[in-house]
């Protein structure tokens, strides 16, 4: 072999070995990335569910509890963080257990209850679940007018560490139902307030009782993006006319909705439950 010819062969070798080495590295990549500059950002996958459950008491059977219906619905979406509305935990009307801590061994997760009310000798609010460990857990008290006799309303909030080590907080709420939207409109921007100071990127969910246009969503999509726009309806259950039940964030470039589906379970609940897979 002339040096000409093995000067070819050898570059010829390190053409084919180039190619295979960056072949097998494009196939181990274990999640999809954009470029910024040099800086290649990897995105990661978050499915958040939110659901009220209505005490675990489906409308079609009154006075009786059915845990394991709310469990399987939310077995089947496999969240990793689900914001829970009307959660009961040791009334009269659905027993000596803890609601949102039954819910969430049965699922294997770990879990906040924010108590709103005293009720029927225990307490009602909202409860987060979630598959990663919860800290700073907080319950946020929402304002409401005087002379509106309305029941008080709370926003359940947990920072979340997920497992690439990035921090979120996420908030459960339940904003109130009183026809006059006085009450919602304060609280959301109680919530706005509250987002607002947080250095944390910011996910919500809940039952906020006001449909998009409404001055209530408006005021809360100042500061959080919907995952969904437009929203589908999540009520009645049976022919559902309104969107009521949403999951938002903060700031918008923190986070990209993937999908957004409302879940079609009509037994559990009055409220069909919605799932948003963010990537972030």
């Amino acid at each position: 072999m002339t040096i000409k010819n093995f000067l070819y062969a050898v570059m010829a070798g390190a053409t084919v070995w180039v190619a295979s080495c960056s072949s097998t590295s494009k196939a181990n990549d274990p999640a999809p990335a954009t470029e910024t500059g040099d800086v290649v950002v990897k995105k990661h996958t978050l499915r958040v569910m939110s659901y009220n459950v209505h005490h675990c008491n489906p409308p079609s059977r009154p006075d009786f509890i059915d845990i394991e219906a709310i469990v399987k619905t939310i077995q089947a979406q496999n969240p990793d963080l689900v914001a829970l509305q009307e959660i009961d935990v040791h009334t009269q009307r659905s027993g000596p257990n803890n609601q949102a801590e039954e819910i969430a061994k049965k699922l294997g997760m770990h879990y906040f209850f924010g108590k709103a009310i005293d009720y029927g000798g225990g307490a009602y609010g909202v409860a987060i679940l979630s598959k990663f460990p919860l800290a700073d857990t907080t319950v946020n008290k929402l304002p409401t007018k005087v002379d509106t006799n309305s029941e008080p309303r709370v926003l359940a909030t947990a920072k979340v560490t997920l497992p690439d080590g990035t921090s979120i907080r996420f908030g459960s709420t339940h904003l109130d139902a009183q026809k006059s939207s006085v009450n919602r409109d304060m609280q959301a921007a109680e919530i706005v307030k509250i987002a607002s100071a947080d250095k944390l990127p910011f996910v919500i969910a809940g039952d906020f009782n006001a449909t998009p246009g409404s001055e209530t969503i408006t005021l809360l999509d100042s500061h959080f993006k919907r995952s969904c726009e437009p929203c589908s309806p999540t009520i009645p259950v049976n022919n559902p006319t309104k969107a009521i039940d949403f999951i938002s964030y903060a700031p918008a470039n923190k986070f990209r909705v993937d999908q957004q589906q409302v879940i079609g379970e009509r037994y559990a609940s009055d409220h069909l439950p919605i799932v948003a897979i963010l990537k972030y």
